[in-house]
This record gives C-alpha cells, structure tokens and sequence, in this order.
C-alpha cells in the first residue's frame, strides 16, 4: 500500500507566504522519507480555508526540489478550464517532474461553480466531456474535436507528457455512483469523504470487479483506489489522536466549505463513520427513542436521528478521538497505533492511504515531526521489498 498527503494549504494566520513556505518544506521532508505522493487542491474563493488555486505552479517548484515523490492534481477542476489548457499544464508537470504526475479530476461544488460562471446542473456534463478529450489530446498528433462545451479545429498541442502513454487518471468521489462511474471509465478512485475503512470496503469490492470490463476513457486503465483520512504520528499516543480527532472535527465543523448548505450533513458524517458508538447511543437515549438493534448486532441499540440535524451534530461532536482511531477514520497516535489504523484500510483492498496532516489546527513543527515519524516507523512497516528498494534514511534523525 502507498502513502501519501494531502494539501488544501490553510491559512490559519492568513499569512500566504507563510503556508507556502511551510507547505514547500513539508513535501520535501516528505520525498526524504518515504511518501509516495503529495495531492494538491484546486480551490477558489475559500479564502480563509484554502490557498491553493493553481496546484501546477507549486508543482513547478516541488519537480525541481523533490526527486522520486508523485506529484497529485488533487484535482483538476475540469469545469473550469478549457481541455487544451489542462492537457497543457499537466503534461507541462510531467516533463518537469520526469514523469511523477498523477492527474485527478472533479467538478467541485455550486459555491465556487457559481463563482467562475459555471451552471451547477452543467457539471457533470463539462467533466465526461473534457475527460473525454484530454487523453486524446496527450495521444494525437493533431487534435480536433466538436462537442457541446468545447470546439477544438484541427491543431498541435504541446508538450505531451513525459509518461508514455500518460499520466494514470483519477476522479474525486464521495458517492456510489461516482465509484460506479470509475469503474466504467477505468480510471482510479480517489474516495475523499473520510469513510471508516469498514463502509467502504463493499464499495471497494464492486469496484474492483467491475473495472474488469470498463471501456477506458484513456490509453490504460487505472485499477487504484485511494482512501482519504486524517493521519498524524506522535509520541504521545492519546494526545496526537485527540489532536488528530480535533482537527477532524474543526474541518467538518458547522459552516465549513465541505459542510455548508449540505442537508443532512452530521447524519452523513455519523453514517460514513460506521455508525453511533454503542456508548454515545447510552448518552443520548433520553432525547429520542431508542431502537433495538436486530439480532446478531454487535450495537445494543441505535439512536433514530431521522429528523434530528441538531441531535445528529452533537452526537458527531461528542465522537470520541479513540474510537475514530481505532474505525480508522483517523490514523493517529504513537507508531503502533498508526500502523494499525493503516492496516484497518489495507485489509480492505486500499491501494493508497491519503493523509491530511498540515491544517488550521495542526501546526507545521507538529506536521514535520508527524511527517519523520511516519517515514520512520510506519510506512517501512508495509514495504515487502519487492521493489528492491529500501526505504530512505529520516533526515531528521
């Protein structure tokens, strides 16, 4: 299994330069040490959470200051970019990088949709169709095309990637019918919406099978699957999962980009997390009735949230950090416990476990130390040595 991070580059000070610089320093540490890929947003708008709008210019630095790690367009915004352009740019990356791209692709959300002048309800349609057409444009000599969004007359575009016949394609996916999709198109899952390893591995499974018969969108087909979580390493065992568990929660707190104007969303969260802990179902049981659990449950009982927003928050505020470490919905703790979280995700056939360290509550000295520690102690814990390589000496010591 492979590890990686991933970066919305927060801005907890407001400090631009600042984020930069630290988030620069955090990718090389992490080329030093043993990660696999560094995923970077593409965000617009969010302007006291994200500052990251254009991944392929710090990438332009990171190709010339890292050396084996994977650069991740995490993602590419298809809607709104012309596919000539986003062919141009990551093919660009590529060939600066030596071929470390990995090319991810969404649609984003109505808020920043609205904001580059994109109809919401046309989305899904400008991504088939730039997805259609960016891995013809990296294979073609000539390329033209005629759809609904985009008219291409007959031209050259260059560079092509530096990876023969290109980059491996992904998709951002949150939902069964994007995995679904996936599958159909052969290109990898990146499941961003910080699941329990356990309500994802029936998904992970109709992936696998179905992807055998796909119809690739590009040259190959991408069989990964990638599972995003929270992940921090320490010394202190309890302390980094509540700090891990804190972060988690400020993310998804009430109002955030990720949250905001989504119905049912602390309903949802609860559900991708496997559920209401049994204890938390004792502490709320006399605000609602409580419903008997079906024979075999290993739960005595579950909470009916139905209705409930309110309810539904404060059970999902009252989750506690170490359940949440040992579902896997976060992979914190001292070593020992990081390498059995990470092992939680393996089982379930996860190709790449996508760590978001760096945020507004988890600062850079905690993120670099987080970042040794993994190189150090965990990530070796799943490397076979099938590919004859050790793993690299930590820098820091």
């Amino acid at each position: 299994m492979k590890f990686s991070l991933a970066y919305e580059m927060q801005r907890p000070m407001l400090d631009d330069h600042a984020v930069i610089e630290e988030t620069i320093e955090q990718c090389i540490l992490a080329d030093e040490v043993g990660f696999d890929s560094v995923w970077f947003v593409e965000h617009h708008f969010l302007t006291t959470f994200s500052d990251s709008p254009c991944p392929e210019v710090i990438f332009g630095a990171l190709s010339r200051l890292t050396k084996r790690i994977h650069l991740g367009f995490g993602v590419v915004i298809l809607p709104y970019h012309h596919p000539v352009r986003v062919a141009e740019r990551v093919a660009m990356v590529d060939q600066l990088s030596h071929g470390r791209v990995e090319f991810g692709t969404g649609r984003s959300a109505p808020y920043e949709q609205l904001g580059m002048g994109i109809d919401p309800r046309n989305s899904r349609e400008m991504w088939d169709e730039a997805l259609s057409m960016i891995p013809k444009i990296w294979e073609a000599d000539y390329f033209e095309f005629e759809g609904k969004f985009w008219n291409v007359p007959a031209r050259q575009v260059l560079p092509k990637p530096y990876q023969k016949p290109h980059p491996p394609i992904w998709v951002a996916a949150l939902q069964s019918a994007t995995y679904e999709l996936a599958a159909q198109k052969g290109i990898g899952v990146m499941a961003l919406g910080v699941n329990a390893p356990s309500v994802l591995e029936p998904e992970i499974k109709k992936y696998k099978t179905a992807i055998k018969e796909a119809n690739p969108v590009g040259a190959f087909i991408n069989n990964k699957w990638l599972n995003s979580c929270f992940g921090l390493c320490g010394e202190d065992n309890k302390a980094t999962q509540e700090l891990s568990a804190q972060s988690l929660k400020t993310f998804f707190g009430p109002g955030r980009p990720y949250v905001q104007d989504q119905k049912d969303i602390y309903e949802r969260l609860l559900e991708q997390w496997g559920g209401i802990p049994e204890h938390l179902v004792q502490n709320f049981s006399r605000y609602v009735d409580v419903k008997e659990a079906s024979a075999g449950s290993d739960t005595a009982a579950t909470l009916d949230l139905s209705g409930g927003g309110a309810l539904a928050q404060k059970v999902w505020e009252e989750f506690d950090a170490k359940t949440m470490a040992d579902r896997g919905i976060i992979v914190a703790g001292d070593p020992e416990a990081c390498i059995k979280g990470a092992k939680l995700h393996e089982a379930t056939g996860v190709d790449e476990l996508q760590f978001l360290m760096a945020t507004e509550t988890v600062g850079h000295k905690d993120v670099m130390k987080s970042i040794e520690m993994f190189g150090k102690h965990v990530i070796p814990a799943f490397r076979d040595g099938s590919d004859g390589q050790e793993a690299p000496e930590c820098p820091l010591g």
